[in-house]
């Protein structure tokens, strides 16, 4: 259910409101029943929140929530206002989804999003859902992909300030991030994806001329190894040109180096369509691709667009 002070409630019940869903998978919310019926009577959507202890006690309904109730979120928390008590619920939620996920209970997660500062202020001390994820499913390495439309964007680094990305990314990190997005996305039906890598300096370096050889020190050498392999893959190439080819059809996946070079453009595309999916675990992961707008939790405004679409992902990853 994500954070129970910003929009995440709101977007799940809008959602679920929407009997396309029902065609495609068997939602099962994880979070709070109380809040859920509040953001229902905030968003006009009239739906019964049925509470219950494990996933084959759902009735999967159009017309109704079924909702694991853990009841970790204070009657009187206010919207738009970090809570330390609505970011251990938040903590709560996803770890009880990773271990139902791994005893094969359910088949796929879906998040609504999290507060960052709220789940620090909780004492969990993690970046983002992907490093939750990540430490809970015990995967040792995972990245950060973004879905659109028309755009597809994996990430060799993604929550860190720019000079450390820079430092972090090496050739052995970005074809293991190279590997990961050919099998996502062939899993979603790709067969042959074409892969275009972005430079880290403007225009990819310029030949040496812009940065001090990261292309071919750091991209080089990992695009090689996938070519060796009988992939369809380019680059390094200038991620601002890439972006533009890539957002017209010309390429099936594009891998970022850092979190706003891959962000920005899929944002600019459009928020409401965005999904998020972590590849590298275990276990399948899609996500909204926006955060708790705690400026508009509250008022029922939220759009319910992405998380539709990260549900549809899920159940088309899962299946596969």
């Amino acid at each position: 259910m994500g954070d129970a002070a910003g929009v995440g409630p709101e977007v799940v019940m809008k959602a679920l409101a929407h009997a396309a869903v029902y065609a495609q998978c068997r939602p099962l919310v994880i979070g709070d029943a109380r809040q859920l019926e509040r953001a229902g009577k905030l968003t006009g959507v009239d739906l019964p929140v049925f509470k219950i202890t494990k996933p084959e006690m759902g009735k999967f309904a159009h017309g109704a929530v079924d909702c694991i109730d853990l009841g970790l979120v204070p009657a009187d928390i206010s919207y738009g206002k970090v809570s330390a008590a609505a970011g251990e619920a938040a903590y709560r939620y996803i770890e009880l989804a990773v271990k139902l996920t791994l005893e094969g209970a359910i088949d796929a997660i879906c998040t609504a999003p999290i507060n960052k500062e709220a789940l620090n202020a909780a004492g969990h001390h993690y970046p983002g859902h992907t490093e939750i994820l990540a430490a809970l499913t015990g995967a040792l390495e995972v990245s950060l992909m973004l879905f659109s439309p028309k755009l597809r964007v994996i990430h060799v680094t993604a929550h860190m300030g720019l000079l450390d990305a820079i430092e972090r990314i090496d050739a052995p990190l970005v074809g293991r991030t190279i590997a990961r997005g050919h099998d996502l996305v062939q899993r979603m039906g790709m067969k042959e994806p074409h892969i275009g890598v972005c430079g880290i300096n403007p225009h990819a370096g310029e030949g040496g001329l812009f940065g001090r050889g990261e292309e071919a020190e750091k991209i080089v050498p990992a695009v090689t190894a996938a070519r060796v392999l009988g992939w369809n893959i380019e680059g390094p190439l200038p991620a601002d040109a890439l972006m533009y080819r890539a957002a017209r059809g010309d390429f099936d996946l594009v891998v970022a180096m850092y979190h706003d070079q891959g962000h920005g453009p899929v944002k600019a595309l459009g928020l409401e369509l965005g999904v998020n999916v972590t590849a590298g675990l275990p276990i399948v992961r899609t996500s909204v691709d926006h955060g708790t707008a705690f400026d508009i939790a509250g008022t029922g405004k939220a759009d319910e667009r992405s998380m539709l679409e990260a549900l549809r992902i899920a159940a088309a990853l899962a299946r596969r």
